[in-house]
């Protein structure tokens, strides 16, 4: 259901793996994906490209799973949709920059990996919608992470009516970064930039536009960050930038794609 394959550089490659149903959602996929990434967390790759095999990125909720948490009481299917909330987290929480390269079908929970991610690119011809509504329920599960990503004016939107949307929505809310004919050519430039940085500097940088997200800039906002920046350069790495830029050397970090 994944395929992972990690390169000479140390960038991860996650494909979901179930092309016959369009990479849909089901409790093992979903603890796939959960138990990789908390490896990712544990011992983090220089990067990580999500991708699906097959016509689509994810269509959401694969129709058995459906079925089967339909005879669920309230206890099984609220540990199942924390089960799902898990993976989204681990994939949100990874220290590691993780790039989601999208194309044809992207619903519901497939849309919630994407928001997860730090850098998205699709194809022209992907299309995205919520369906939840259409079938008696909700997107809860995905919402913190996908409202976070596109804000809730547009949520209302999409969430309510349950409409397919293309790229040019998903580009203009901020679902997605870029739309390229060819995704693949997009997320390797941004590979490339990413070998070029501190890892520890992009782990950190990541967990800065976290902590700082929506908190008023005031006197202690302004002390943690001068803080946060003081730890930065007296360490290791930031020691290693520096001298690299004074020596006109390349970093030790650094690396060719």
């Amino acid at each position: 259901m994944l395929k992972v394959a990690t390169d000479r550089n140390g960038v991860a490659r996650v494909t979901l793996d179930r092309p016959e149903r369009h990479n849909a959602f089901d409790e093992a996929l979903i603890a796939e994906l959960d138990a990789r990434f908390r490896q990712f967390a544990a011992q983090p790759p220089r990067a990580v490209v999500l991708a699906g095999a097959g016509q689509s990125f994810c269509a959401g909720a694969d129709a058995d799973w459906m079925r089967r948490a339909a005879g669920w009481g309230e206890a099984e299917n609220r540990a199942d949709a924390q089960a799902l909330s898990d993976m989204l987290a681990a994939i949100d929480s990874c220290p590691a920059p993780v790039i989601a390269v999208a194309h044809g079908a992207v619903m519901g929970g497939g849309v919630g990996l994407l928001a997860c991610a730090d850098l998205v690119v699709a194809h022209p011809e992907a299309r995205f919608a919520f369906p939840e509504v259409r079938l008696g329920i909700t997107p809860a599960t995905i919402s913190p992470f996908v409202v976070r990503a596109i804000g809730p004016r547009a949520a209302r939107r999409w969430f309510l009516t349950a409409e397919r949307f293309g790229t040019a929505e998903a580009l203009a809310m901020g679902l997605v970064h870029a739309v390229s004919e060819t995704p693949g050519s997009v997320a390797e430039g941004w590979i490339a930039a990413l070998l070029s940085n501190a890892p520890g500097a992009v782990a950190e940088a990541k967990r800065l536009v976290r902590d700082i997200a929506g908190k008023p800039v005031d006197d202690a906002l302004r002390a943690e960050t001068a803080a946060r920046i003081a730890t930065c350069r007296a360490s290791a790495e930031g020691q290693e930038g520096l001298a690299a830029f004074l020596e006109k050397r390349p970093p030790a970090w650094a690396r060719t794609p």
